[in-house]
């Protein structure tokens, strides 16, 4: 038994995952004051396993989509939990050794989809069932997470205990609504917002926009994608070395202006050679937005952790409402003519970056947390 889903079914069990992580990045801060990072992202992998694997009982066996919905909603709020204490990890190892490492790290995330992406077609390529295939993987993330998570630094940033006891009785309203009254964090999440925009249309649309508005092959535009990932990996590869050599600011003006004019070539393209190198530039422009854009966010000396769930909030919200945006307006005018709504708020994020990246690094060591 399987789940008998139409297209709006889909998109209802999509926003509960949406609705999932979005709480899970609310509450990020308060669970990571109780449980520490390593022990936070223990248990995270431990449920994230265990929903996986019930995620494909109840598919398979049950074919209930109300009991879909809900493993679903769970399973958001501990991806995105956990994917917030990993963020404020990385960037105390960032601090802790003077590097800038978080896009490297991210790239590792990219690698993870690629393989993800063949293990499933594997799966179904041997006609392996939907609940063995989530059983193995979800055994998969307990049993490596518990062995790698011992690579966790245990590294934090120093905070103010007494304001830790008080943001924990605050309500979400409270810790998001402070966000505005900061002007310096509202320029990193919208800067955030700006480029994960891009990154998302992308990952939807561009192949779409590559066979229905370039003329394209199925498999020709599935190589532009590849290429746009390619890049945006490529970028995340290389990006920190190029940052502690530059600054922050210079590159990621530069890698932006690198993807503004791989839209507009995307858009415009006379030739197909045109289309590529314009997914290959759009895919360098986004790749440093989001894990600098964490790195900065995480450098505040007493505020890491819930900065780094306000910007995430910021980042992964504009990644879920672009592409339907770019939906209705690519259903109305075209896909192309679509992106150039793409193209004007990434122009609009250039003006603010170097705002938005002018943070003083000099938060003191962090402290070793047992």
């Amino acid at each position: 038994m399987q789940l008998d889903l139409s297209t709006s079914d889909v998109g209802i069990l999509l926003f509960a995952l949406a609705i999932g992580s979005i709480g899970g990045l609310a509450f990020a801060p308060g669970i990571l004051a109780r449980l520490g990072i390593r022990r936070g992202i223990t248990l995270g992998l431990l449920i994230l396993g265990a929903a996986l694997a019930v995620l494909g009982a109840v598919t398979e066996v049950l074919g209930s989509t109300v009991g879909a919905m809900t493993i679903l909603v769970l399973y958001g709020f501990v991806f995105s939990a956990t994917d917030v204490m990993m963020n404020v990890d990385g960037a105390a190892v960032e601090r802790s050794l003077g590097k800038t490492l978080l896009p490297l790290m991210h790239a590792f995330f990219s690698f993870g989809t690629i393989i993800g992406a063949i293990l499933g077609a594997g799966a179904a390529l041997l006609g392996i069932d939907v609940m063995w295939n989530f059983a193995i993987v979800g055994i998969l993330i307990m049993g490596l997470g518990l062995y790698f998570v011992r690579n966790v630094s245990g590294l934090e940033p120093q905070m103010a205990h007494g304001n830790d006891r008080a943001s924990a009785g605050e309500t979400w309203w409270g810790r998001f609504s402070g966000t505005f009254r900061d002007g310096h964090l509202m320029l990193i999440g919208l800067m955030v917002a700006g480029l994960a925009f891009a990154e998302g249309t992308a990952n939807d649309w561009l192949t779409i926009a590559s066979v229905d508005d370039h003329g394209f092959s199925e498999a020709s535009g599935a190589l532009v994608f590849g290429a746009f990932v390619a890049a945006m990996t490529a970028g995340r590869i290389f990006g920190g070395p190029l940052i502690d050599r530059i600054g922050h600011k210079r590159v990621l003006v530069f890698m932006g202006l690198l993807g503004l004019g791989g839209i507009v070539l995307f858009i415009l393209a006379p030739a197909p050679w045109a289309v590529f190198t314009g997914a290959l530039l759009w895919g360098l422009g986004g790749s440093l937005g989001f894990p600098v854009g964490m790195s900065v966010a995480a450098a505040h000396p007493t505020d890491g952790p819930r900065r780094v769930g306000i910007v995430a909030v910021f980042g992964y919200s504009s990644m879920l409402i672009g592409p339907p945006v770019l939906g209705f307006l690519g259903e109305h005018y075209g896909v192309l003519n679509a992106f150039i709504l793409v193209a004007g708020i990434l122009f609009m994020t250039l003006l603010i970056t170097p705002k938005a990246t002018a943070v003083p690094r000099l938060p003191p060591e962090p402290q070793r947390v047992d």
